[in-house]
């Protein structure tokens, strides 16, 4: 860790996890409620000038833990305060577009199966976006580091799913 800044730092493993986590998520309120803040990626780069390093998937933890919402103008706390201003529309987690629109790189078909290429870190969230959305054509995800693995009920399916995802990519 470069520079001679005091903020908190956190490596895993280590016992005081538990309040890094509440520092993370205070700074976390105070950056939505302070300015727009309109993607995840934008988010942890603002959490890290101020000391938090943090990957892609912790960070959708805690967007999902606190309750964000992400409206036209950006990231919303549960209390509608914030950059987005305008009503919650959601209480769940993040869809499987939204997800996507942070952490998604490319989409192919294999037969029945469809691969998801991430950033890393990004393939749990987009798999846990499609188990919750229990799409019909999916059987079931398997998740690595940066690719998630799609299978589908047979090549129709597979293919439906493929052209879904690669549009939520391009839009």
């Amino acid at each position: 860790m470069r520079g001679s800044h005091a903020g908190p730092r956190f490596r895993f493993g280590e016992k005081d996890a538990a309040p890094m986590k509440h520092l993370r998520h205070n700074a976390i309120r105070e950056l939505v409620a302070a300015s727009p803040v309109s993607n995840q990626d934008e988010l942890r780069r603002k959490l890290r000038r101020q000391g938090f390093e943090v990957t892609q998937a912790t960070l959708s933890r805690d967007i999902h833990e606190m309750r964000l919402s992400k409206g036209p103008a950006g990231y919303m706390l549960p209390n509608g305060n914030g950059n987005g201003a305008g009503e919650i529309e959601d209480d769940g987690p993040p869809s499987v577009a939204e997800v996507l629109e942070s952490f998604g790189m490319r989409v192919q078909r294999a037969m029945n199966q469809v691969i998801m290429r991430t950033v890393m870190g990004g393939a749990q969230p987009v798999a846990a976006a499609l188990d919750y959305e229990e799409w019909p054509e999916v059987v079931g995800t398997i998740a690595g580091d940066d690719t998630v693995l799609v299978i589908c009920q047979d090549v129709k399916h597979a293919t439906e799913v493929e052209n879904r995802l690669r549009t939520m990519l391009e839009s």
